[in-house]
């Protein structure tokens, strides 16, 4: 006890910032917890003379308080003041404060009023105004808390939900694309018109239909035919509006705009008018009335200053006597430019074109001819028409090496081509061209009208003329073939490839050439399908581009072809199957089968969907039926990703790949816009 009492008059009497007066004989209650009397003189904030006996509290036992004195003054206390004493302790004390550091002003407040509870007077406002700040607090905690839970709560659902209903949305859409509607009486294995435009504005093209249909009124100008053209929803075929005409709808091209805000607008083109139709609601803007029309609708730079493009079709008497005439039409009101620009063509044939054709000097003009081909600028039929000097600069350019090709000074034309063998095709050299070439819009019209052009002449000769100076570039001998030539990329050289198919004998025979060099790159035969449509190129993932055409089955290379055995009445009366197959270069020797019909498609059209990195594939087919009645027209669309994750496999040859590589690779295979 001394010895306690001893070493506690040692000490200065310092006064501590937060526990008020320093009393030496504080130390004196224990000998053997000096160490701990040592702590209990520096504990930093809740030191209400802390010691020993302190720990003790809850057990109802003494304690000592502090005056209301010491109490204001440890809550003006700062920290600084409680680090300066820090110092003075030893390394376990430093170490064992700075820990204490780290306890908030709350705990503090909660143990000062565990503390002073015991006691009354002041000790007792300052407990109910610790309790007043620990309520804060608890709201405070209980605010920052739900920051916190609410927004992990809501994105911990987020994910799953997402997850859930991104394949669902994507499910249904595929859904959507996938339709057939009867529409219509077959007309034959006549291809109607068909073209695409998306006019609901949900980013998927919508399909434009010229329709027949028989009737028994007899108030119709045809007697029992009603013609009309018709809009359907690409998701769903639902019908969007019908436009009943006075006669067949020849074509229908989509993609003019004008107005205020800007809209689009479908020209429907019948023997012996055009009109002009809202896209999304039908509605009739403007006619031209003309005779004998024989073409598409050719997109023209504006011609007027107007700041819309003009419009140039050609007409063709059927009196061999007549001229073949081309005619101006304003895009704005449909009022004609002038009068009808006419040609005496010696040549007869094929009307080719017309087609347009900007140079890289930036001048305009018209290819079109009948057998042989020939071009002529815009700006000379635009002052044969007008009798007017050009007013836009479109018309004032000119190509003097274009000019130079004439053949004499007193002729406008430049010829193209002229020969015995009279042209059967001339289309540019773009990939995909033929899949949306009936567009009027001035994107999907640019690179067609900056290419070289690929000719099919004399029914067996494939050749590509070089624009910069009308050269054949290369001529490739082939049977006759029967349908206009697709371009794609089979290869991996930048210059679209040609694919073709004719039919002779039963065998139908499709084969790809290059088109920079005039090779064969792929061939294969198949039994004839009875139909000529058009192969569509459609622009893949992997830069190169699928070809579409339809066929029956695949005449192996090893020459075995299934033999009917049944006698030929029966074997007639048996329905033909037609298959619509993919062929992509990765696999060459391998054919996707997408779909099979015994209906008679006499047209089709590819649609991209941007946003899915898919396309549709829409067919319109004649269905026959058991009777002598007509048969119904049938359109189809299918999702083509779709129809190639489900397609059967077809080998042309033996394969070293395996199945399980070749579907891999066609899952995986998404298609794009060229």
């Amino acid at each position: 006890m001394a010895a306690a009492l001893s070493r506690a008059l040692k000490l200065p009497g310092k006064k501590v910032s937060e526990l008020g007066e320093y009393d030496p004989l504080t130390q004196a209650d224990s000998e053997d917890e000096s160490e701990e009397d040592d702590l209990v003189l520096n504990y930093p904030r809740n030191g209400f003379g802390r010691d020993r006996s302190s720990s003790k509290l809850r057990n109802s036992r003494p304690v000592r308080l502090v005056d209301d004195q010491a109490l204001e003054e440890e809550e003006e206390d700062n920290d600084d003041e409680w680090r300066e004493d820090v110092p003075s302790k030893s390394r376990l004390d430093r170490g064992e404060v700075k820990g204490e550091q780290y306890w908030s002003h709350r705990e503090s407040g909660r143990q000062r009023m565990e503390d002073v509870r015991g006691g009354g007077g002041s000790g007792g406002a300052l407990g109910v105004h610790g309790a007043e700040a620990e309520k804060r607090m608890r709201k405070k905690q209980t605010v920052r808390s739900a920051f916190f839970l609410v927004p992990l709560v809501f994105a911990a659902l987020l994910v799953p939900l997402c997850a859930f209903l991104i394949p669902c949305r994507k499910r249904e859409l595929e859904m959507k694309l996938q339709w057939e509607r009867a529409l219509g009486e077959a007309g034959g294995v006549t291809p109607p018109a068909l073209a695409l435009w998306d006019v609901d504005e949900d980013a998927v093209e919508d399909v434009f239909l010229g329709v027949t249909a028989w009737t028994n009124e007899s108030y119709t100008i045809q007697g029992n035919k009603i013609y009309s053209a018709v809009a359907l929803s690409a998701a769903g075929g639902h019908v969007l509006w019908r436009k009943v005409m006075r006669e067949s709808v020849m074509s229908i091209q989509c993609g003019l705009q004008f107005g205020a805000p800007p809209s689009a607008v479908c020209l429907l083109v019948c023997k012996s008018l055009i009109m002009a139709v809202n896209a999304t609601t039908g509605r009739r803007l403007w006619t031209v009335l003309l005779k004998n029309i024989e073409s598409q609708v050719v997109l023209l730079p504006d011609l007027q200053g107007d700041s819309i493009p003009d419009l140039l079709v050609a007409t063709l008497p059927a009196d061999a006597a007549l001229d073949l005439s081309l005619n101006l039409i304003s895009g704005l009101t449909g009022a004609t430019l002038g009068h009808p620009v006419p040609f005496n063509l010696t040549a007869q044939g094929k009307l080719i074109g017309p087609l347009l054709h900007e140079t890289k000097q930036g001048a305009y003009y018209i290819l079109f001819g009948l057998g042989n081909v020939e071009a002529i600028s815009v700006r000379d039929i635009y002052i044969r028409a007008t009798g007017k000097t050009p007013l836009t600069q479109a018309l004032r350019r000119r190509d003097l090496s274009w000019e130079g090709l004439k053949k004499t000074n007193s002729t406008s034309f430049v010829q193209i081509y002229r020969g015995s063998e009279h042209v059967e095709f001339l289309l540019p050299l773009v990939a995909g061209f033929g899949n949306n070439h009936n567009s009027l819009d001035r994107d999907s019209n640019l690179n067609s009208s900056r290419s070289d052009w690929a000719i099919v002449y004399g029914s067996s000769k494939v050749s590509v003329i070089r624009q910069r100076d009308l050269r054949k570039e290369w001529t490739f001998n082939s049977a006759p073939i029967h349908t206009q030539p697709a371009p794609g990329h089979f290869n991996n050289d930048g210059v679209p490839d040609i694919f073709s198919q004719h039919s002779a004998n039963g065998v139908m025979k499709a084969q790809i050439v290059d088109g920079a060099s005039g090779r064969l790159l792929w061939s294969s035969e198949f039994v004839c399908p009875r139909l000529h449509l058009e192969t569509a190129a459609i622009s893949t993932s992997t830069g190169q581009s699928a070809f579409l055409f339809w066929a029956s089955d695949p005449i192996r290379a090893q020459g075995v072809v299934t033999k009917t055995t049944v006698a030929p009445d029966v074997a007639a009366a048996e329905p033909l199957i037609r298959k619509l197959f993919l062929l992509h270069p990765t696999y060459p020797t391998i054919l996707l089968e997408l779909s099979n019909t015994t209906d008679t498609a006499v047209t089709s059209a590819v649609s991209y969907l941007e946003h899915q990195k898919d396309a549709t594939y829409i067919t319109v087919s004649s269905r026959p039926t058991p009777d002598s009645e007509p048969g119904a027209r049938i359109i189809k669309s299918i999702s083509l990703r779709n129809a190639v994750s489900k397609g059967k496999t077809v080998e042309l040859e033996e394969n070293s790949s395996s199945i399980e590589e070749v579907n891999k690779f066609f899952r995986r295979l998404y298609f794009r816009r060229q």
